[in-house]
């Protein structure tokens, strides 16, 4: 390799490095950060108004499955029962799934679906012959954690009190004799 190649190289090498220099200066003049006072951003207070505001909700929680039953529509229950239907079959010749078979499930025993594997903590409700009464539908599907710790459902629960009802109601319909309504 000759001198006049070296060179060829190293003034290329030399022009690509004040090249990227130059457009380095370039972009810091084109974009002005403003300095750091504080490490992270601040996180709004919480309001004491959310607090207050959640309150009046509960009232509607509050009223009984019974009353809810009775203006419940098994129709909307079979719309609201898609959400189950990932996990659950609603049908007499279904089968279980990820979660058990919950056909006439209302007033059955708790953790009784054959050939299901139930979590520990039903399988103690099992134990005792609990049944799955309207009441305890109700409380399970709102938040089947916070009314049965240990479960293995892993669901967070249907918010709405009329949904639930609805799909009780469709539950209870999908039986050889549904369970009488509540008084």
């Amino acid at each position: 390799m000759g001198s006049n190649e070296i060179n060829k190289v190293a003034g290329a090498v030399l022009g690509m490095l004040t090249l990227a220099m130059g457009i380095g200066f370039l972009s810091g003049m084109l974009v002005h950060q403003k300095p750091i006072t504080r490490a992270g951003y601040e996180l709004p207070e919480p309001q004491a108004e959310t607090a207050v505001a959640a309150a009046p909700a509960a009232p509607q929680q509050a009223e009984p499955i019974a009353k809810r039953l009775a203006s419940a529509s098994a129709e909307k229950g079979a719309t609201a029962a898609r959400k189950c239907a990932a996990c659950h079959q609603f049908t007499k010749d279904g089968k279980n799934g990820q979660g058990p078979l919950l056909y006439n499930v209302v007033a059955r025993v708790k953790g009784s679906a054959a050939g299901f594997n139930y979590s520990n903590a039903l399988k103690e409700r099992a134990a005792k012959g609990e049944k799955w009464d309207f009441e305890s539908l109700d409380a399970f599907i709102a938040n089947p954690k916070a009314y049965l710790p240990g479960t293995s459902m892993n669901y967070a629960g249907i918010a709405r009190p009329d949904e639930r009802a609805d799909l009780i109601a469709y539950m209870r319909q999908q039986a050889d004799s549904p369970a009488p309504l509540p008084q």
